[in-house]
């Protein structure tokens, strides 16, 4: 497939990776995800062995990858595919469910075998020889089970969790997974909660159905949750509309996290960036050329935010900051256009007017009811707003504010309840570890403040 600069998809709905892109790699059923960019020089360690991930480029996403040694070394070998039959599918399924006929009438249990670490009678120095002479995984844990003396006396329970934990040792298998909103978020929250606030993806999804977010919406967001926010909104979207990220003083907050969504130089070009600053001057300032010229339409794609021109200074953590620069009304090119642009005087005209059709913040680190105090007249008048932190008492005071203020109706605070279960026979029951809460929401609809 064609390849653009930057990674980014030449087509957003993709089911194949292609040199560039970023993926998720599941490494055993969840034990560890990896986010990666595929390029020929790309490498991960798994286990003690480091393999490149060369054969991972132009396969389907949902491919299973089976960590083999050869002549060269450790390398990836395809194990199945989403497009594979039923038996190839079976790869990545739990071993109980392969197994549920057997164990109803499995009657064996495990109370005459002692553990003392005498029933394997190959040695270390065995396993080496085998892996010497190019045995494969699989061989490898056949020759492990052929050669121990109380596999077959095993429960068919206890025999399906000695070939996996065997597997994981000798054979890792690797999962390419796409990633977007809900495996990013889960990966994060899963891996690094505190990167994106300790927002999960339960939460995460309830923020953007109570802001409304839809098709051509101009959403004004404030991320200090590194992008996960910001990436969610733009793939709702879908390349119509407008993402503008605001923030407080001169330096805008990172959303490295959108990189990893693969967006198309269209969608990149949609999520802007401006000061809360500029946002509340023009909200506040007299524009002259207002009734004589109209700013340009949300609908034409590039005509807001300059993507040739692009001038760039340090902050105080040493990252680039583009600097705006003039509008261009040039046709989009297919030069790749990076996520956060400045936004235009244009655009900035045109949200004076309008106002904003959405507002969402998930700043942790802030003040909830100064942000709101601040953001909510750059917001029409009924459009709805939602504001997430991971405790209950600063969206309870800022409730009380707005009620008392009268700024706002249908205020709520919501909390979102998620509880996995494992399904299966005779062992349906819920995770024993699981997450205690996901944080709070407060969402309600701009009124006109008299």
């Amino acid at each position: 497939m064609g390849e653009e600069e930057g990674g980014h998809s030449p087509n957003p709905n993709s089911k194949v990776t292609w040199e560039g892109c970023s993926v998720l790699l599941d490494i055993n059923g969840g034990d560890r995800l990896v986010f990666a960019r595929l390029s020929p020089a790309a490498s991960l360690k798994i286990g003690d062995k480091k393999c490149s991930l060369q054969p991972l480029v132009g396969c389907p996403f949902g491919s299973l990858f089976q960590v083999e040694t050869g002549p060269k070394g450790a390398h990836l070998v395809l194990v199945s595919s989403p497009a594979s039959s039923s038996p190839g599918m079976t790869e990545g399924m739990d071993p109980q469910e392969k197994n549920d006929g057997k164990l109803k009438g499995d009657e064996k249990d495990n109370r005459a075998l002692i553990d003392d670490n005498r029933a394997q009678n190959l040695t270390g120095e065995d396993i080496d020889a085998m892996r010497r002479c190019g045995a494969s995984g699989d061989e490898i844990i056949e020759a492990l089970i052929s050669n121990s003396s109380t596999f077959e006396k095993k429960t068919v329970f206890s025999q399906e969790k000695y070939k996996l934990k065997k597997q994981k040792k000798y054979a890792p298998k690797v999962l390419l997974r796409r990633p977007f909103t809900r495996s990013i978020c889960e990966a994060y929250f899963k891996k690094y909660p505190s990167r994106i606030g300790f927002l999960r993806v339960d939460t995460l999804s309830l923020l953007l159905s109570m802001a409304n977010v839809g098709a051509y919406s101009d959403v004004l967001v404030v991320d200090m949750v590194g992008g996960i926010l910001t990436g969610a909104v733009a793939e709702r979207l879908g390349g119509t509309g407008y993402v503008c990220c605001t923030y407080p003083g001169s330096a805008p907050y990172s959303i490295d996290i959108v990189r990893m969504f693969n967006f198309s130089s269209e969608i990149c070009s949609r999520i802007v960036q401006t000061s809360s600053s500029s946002l509340l001057s023009a909200q506040d300032g007299d524009d002259e050329d207002d009734s004589s010229s109209d700013p340009p339409s949300n609908k034409d794609n590039g005509s807001m935010i300059s993507s040739d021109e692009q001038s760039k200074k340090s902050t105080t953590d040493g990252s680039p900051v583009p600097v705006p620069t003039s509008v261009v009304n040039a046709p989009p090119t297919k030069k790749s256009v990076n996520p956060g642009m400045p936004a235009s005087p244009d655009a900035i005209k045109l949200w004076k007017r309008r106002g904003f059709s959405s507002l969402i913040v998930a700043a942790p680190d802030m003040d909830a009811w100064s942000m709101v105090d601040e953001l909510l007249p750059l917001l029409s008048y009924s459009s709805p707003f939602a504001f997430y932190h991971q405790y209950l008492q600063p969206l309870a005071t800022c409730m009380h504010r707005l009620q008392t203020e009268k700024k706002a109706v249908a205020l709520q605070v919501s909390e979102s309840w998620l509880r996995e279960y494992q399904v299966l026979p005779s062992r349906t029951h819920p995770h024993m570890q699981m997450s205690g809460s996901g944080g709070y929401i407060l969402s309600g609809t701009r009124i006109f403040d008299s």
